[in-house]
């Protein structure tokens, strides 16, 4: 289901990432929410959307997305 809206904890286990990561993406502007009174969600098609959009790239620094760069 597309329009199934997850919380960022859900995002971050299925980034297998930590939820302050997450809220990174999210500051940066790389993975879009709704605020839903204090609560903060994302639709799972934006997750999957984002995940596929990254794919190949560093998000080690959210606000400095550069190609990862293949070994020599």
């Amino acid at each position: 289901m597309s329009d199934e809206l997850l919380l960022t904890s859900e995002v971050a286990k299925i980034l297998k990432c930590n939820l302050n990561t997450v809220n990174d993406y999210i500051k940066a502007g790389l993975l879009p929410r709704l605020k839903i009174g204090r609560i903060s969600k994302c639709r799972r098609l934006a997750v999957e959307e984002f995940m596929k959009k990254y794919e190949g790239y560093d998000l080690t620094d959210p606000y400095n997305v550069k190609p990862i760069e293949e070994a020599k």
